[in-house]
């Protein structure tokens, strides 16, 4: 069965994009934490970062790199927040490893 996030990349359910390439797909949370709430999103599906292998770094290293150009692109310049929940005491809820891009708003710590 696919993930949800798969049947977005697949064009089969919508999405709100905001950017996508040869190996990611940047889409708007369908529930924002912050004013910007971005997921970027890679288009081979690695289950989590515990599951990660060598084979997935420089993907991973994209989503990173990825954000960041995002958040250049859209004002974050006094700062934002990526995060990537990992198993479910983590957070995960989709096992798609995505990376959440936050900002817009002053980020709190402890973070949950």
């Amino acid at each position: 069965m696919k993930s949800i996030f798969q049947r977005i990349i697949d064009r089969e359910i919508p999405a709100r994009i905001e950017h996508e390439d040869d190996q990611c797909i940047a889409i708007h949370d369908i529930d924002p934490k912050a004013p910007v709430h971005l997921l970027v999103i890679p288009k081979r599906a690695i289950a989590r970062v515990a599951a990660m292998t060598a084979a997935d770094e420089a993907l991973v290293g994209h989503l990173i790199a990825t954000a960041g150009a995002l958040a250049r692109k859209l004002g974050l310049e006094t700062g934002f927040r990526l995060v990537i929940n990992s198993g479910p005491d983590g957070g995960e809820t989709i096992s798609h490893l995505h990376v959440h891009l936050l900002g817009g708003r002053r980020m709190q710590w402890p973070p949950g």
